[in-house]
């Protein structure tokens, strides 16, 4: 028997695991405690949409609700075209079928239905596709097709990646999602329960702990709970992840206990081993006691040190079987929906900790641990071996620059290919030459906030940076090969309509100058353990939700002093974006994204463009590490003469992937840096600091700052001499 089953339950991701269970895997590994995982999501998605899976969902529609829409009337029409060549498009999906992307490209061979008539709009954007990306995108609007008819016709929560969200958005009261619990389980959810009861068999679990990361995930944890009361009640049920730890802190409801009988907050390493080792010690557990809901902390033991929790352990998942889709044309949406992606982090919480809008008063913010790059890349080589993948996200809050650059010099050290990606703050930090050393360790994107493009709101914000710093650095990310994406905000406490309208002028400006690739405006939502949510008054806000509920508390309503109505903008914020970022419309005057009056921005047209003029540096940081990412060079002497005078030259030539280059110095100074550039190669445990370097030249030349500005050094800096 084992100990615990971690799952998932419907849904998140296509594409990948989302890591809770593997997280928790990995640590219980570690305390030799047995346990496996499932992702129900995906598993429930691969049965549903099979031969087999459509057959049975067509006739439980056509049996149980005609469709009320000339679109899914359609798609029962073609129902056996549907079931003729799903199971080609899920293995299309999943890698294993390549060539059928021609067939797709090509037409008539996927049914169509109403999804597909955003293609007219949608065919200039794929002059830049490959047939690959195409078909996925087609094969996608294929599915979303089903989708489509399953929310009409069979279950109308269904979603992707949500299944019910909107029972679990902030539901002060549990009343709607217990009403809706007490009802006969639904088509999904008898899908949900043959996967969860072969589950159970296989492993015959003491405790069932269930992961819900957002509120889509809650109303089917419910229903896996209920099933498990109701058929084994000898399982005891547990609650964790990112829904219970910012919205059921203050919960009070016992109905809640009729399905779990626990619910954990915040890291779940320490509270979950103590589930299921200890009978009478708890770290943050809610439970019910004598009727009433209890919270529980009496556990003297501290949490775990990110550096002792242990590597995620995927095992168990259905790692091949994942699959990836392009659900708009997006790069960074695309980059999140479409491969598979090993989940790591480099540091618990955020370094900053300081932004008004973010629940920074909880401890998966408020605590910061960065983690050893040794430790980081020796589970990045662990992770390998046991998935065959070399693809990873750091879901960092934001990634430290300074623990990037370790880590990026280990991978490069240890000579690992990977491709990676994560999440950063715009920081000054990173350098050009910074950003050149994270892209030669598999860095190919990042994704940072933004937010407000207006320097008066993110000092509001305390955000800790400015527009200008934003655009230099992401020039810089840009400038080395790695791409850009920004979270954008609009409608934040006391955000004016012309501010509104002056950083969409500098979001257009940015696109334009081709420091951004990729975005996404977020409209702000006041939250209950923010700054901004804790102290209202200070922001210029009213909140509407004063009573604490018994159930969820997180969003809050409220009333910005403004009285701006911030819903009329979405549309044509979002329309613009989708616009520049496919490079086209610069030119479009801002009022043509909108159907209402707008004032004229105020920023100047070349604001972004004066922002990213470099003025000539010659400041020496003399503690920055120097660091040659190149080769050793051939080197040919040669006797060079003028006005009578001779003196001896050296030429080095240079091979890198790309391309070949030379420079010339003087023999002495030449043959000196070819010594020191063994001595800064990356490869090197040592790193030489800028200081030891010059101190070394000073020794036997004179002049460094003339050595170090001159065009061979300049040329070498340009290809892969690194100050960092």
């Amino acid at each position: 028997m084992t100990q615990a089953l971690l799952i998932t339950p419907p849904f998140t991701q296509l594409n990948t695991p989302y890591p809770a269970t593997a997280y928790l895997k990995g640590f219980l590994n570690t305390k030799q405690i047995s346990s496996a995982q499932a992702d129900l999501g995906i598993e429930v998605i691969l049965k549903l949409f099979s031969k087999s899976g459509l057959q049975s969902l067509f006739e439980y529609a056509s049996q149980n609700q005609q469709p009320t829409s000339d679109n899914c009337s359609r798609i029962l029409a073609l129902k056996d075209h549907y079931i003729q060549t799903i199971d080609s498009v899920i293995a299309f999906l999943q890698g294993k079928n390549p060539t059928l992307a021609l067939q797709i490209t090509q037409g008539d061979f996927l049914p169509e239905a109403s999804r597909f008539a955003q293609l007219d709009e949608l065919d200039w954007a794929f002059g830049s596709m490959g047939t690959q990306d195409k078909a996925k995108h087609l094969a996608t609007l294929y599915l979303e097709d089903l989708s489509d008819f399953i929310v009409e016709c069979v279950d109308a929560h269904f979603g992707f990646s949500r299944y019910a969200e909107r029972l679990g958005r902030s539901a002060n009261s549990f009343d709607k999602l217990y009403e809706v619990l007490q009802a006969e389980p639904t088509y999904i959810d008898e899908v949900l329960f043959s996967i969860l009861k072969e589950r159970i068999a296989e492993v015959q679990p003491e405790f069932l702990l269930i992961s819900v990361p957002f509120p889509g995930n809650l109303y089917s944890a419910f229903r896996c709970a209920q099933w498990i009361k109701k058929h084994h009640p000898n399982i005891k049920t547990a609650m964790g992840g990112g829904f219970p730890n910012t919205e059921l802190r203050s919960l009070t409801e016992s109905r809640v206990f009729e399905f779990f009988d626990f619910i954990t907050l915040d890291d779940g390493e320490l509270p979950v081993e103590l589930l299921l080792t200890s009978v009478s010690e708890y770290k943050r557990t809610f439970l019910l006691e004598d009727g009433e809901v209890v919270y529980k902390n009496n556990s003297l033991q501290p949490d775990y040190k990110q550096s002792e929790v242990g590597t995620p352990d995927y095992s168990g998942l259905l790692l091949d079987r994942y699959i990836s889709v392009i659900e708009i044309v997006n790069p960074m949406h695309k980059m999140w929906s479409d491969g598979r992606w090993n989940k790591l982090t480099m540091a618990h919480g955020c370094y900053w900790g300081k932004c008004t809008f973010c629940d920074i008063s909880l401890d998966y913010i408020k605590i910061y641990e960065p983690i050893a790059a040794k430790l980081i890349v020796d589970r990045i080589e662990q992770l390998i071996s046991q998935t065959g993948e070399t693809g990873f996200h750091f879901v960092d809050e934001a990634a430290p620059p300074a623990l990037m650059r370790e880590v990026a010099l280990e991978i490069i050290r240890r000579k690992i290919v990977v491709t990676w990606w994560t999440n950063i703050r715009f920081e000054k930090s990173f350098t050009q030459d910074l950003c050149l050393l994270l892209k030669a360790s598999g860095c190919i994107a990042v994704s940072g906030g933004l937010e407000v493009a207006s320097d008066r709101l993110l000092k509001l914000i305390d955000k800790g940076v400015t527009v200008e710093q934003v655009a230099k650095v992401t020039r810089n990310f840009t400038q080395a090969g790695i791409m850009v994406h920004a979270y954008l905000m609009y409608g934040y406490p006391t955000q004016t309509v012309q501010e509104t309208i002056d950083s969409l002028e500098m979001v257009r400006q940015l696109f334009e100058a081709g420091v951004l690739q990729s975005g996404f405006w977020h409209q702000f939502a006041l939250t209950a353990h923010s700054p901004v949510g804790l102290h209202p008054e200070k922001f210029g806000v009213l909140k509407e939700t004063e009573t604490i509920g018994s159930f969820a508390n997180n969003d809050l309503l409220y009333r910005d002093k403004t009285g701006i109505n911030h819903d009329q903008f979405s549309f044509g914020l979002k329309k613009s974006l989708y616009n520049f970022m496919h490079g086209i419309c610069f030119d479009y005057p801002l009022q043509d994204w909108f159907d209402f009056k707008i004032p004229k921005t105020t920023i100047p047209p070349d604001f972004i463009e004066n922002a990213l003029i470099d003025e000539t540096a010659f400041q020496l940081k003399a503690n920055a590490k120097i660091i040659w990412l190149g080769g050793i060079p051939i080197a040919a002497t040669f006797t060079k003469s003028k006005k009578g005078q001779t003196w001896e030259m050296i030429s080095l030539t240079f091979h890198d992937k790309s391309a070949t280059f030379t420079i010339q110095l003087n023999q002495s100074e030449g043959e000196w840096l070819v010594k020191m550039l063994v001595q800064m190669a990356v490869s090197n445990a040592k790193t030489l600091s800028l200081q030891e370097f010059r101190k070394d030249f000073e020794t036997q030349f004179e002049d460094f700052e003339l050595f170090w500005f001159s065009r061979p050094m300049q040329t070498l800096r340009q290809s892969g001499l690194l100050t960092i």
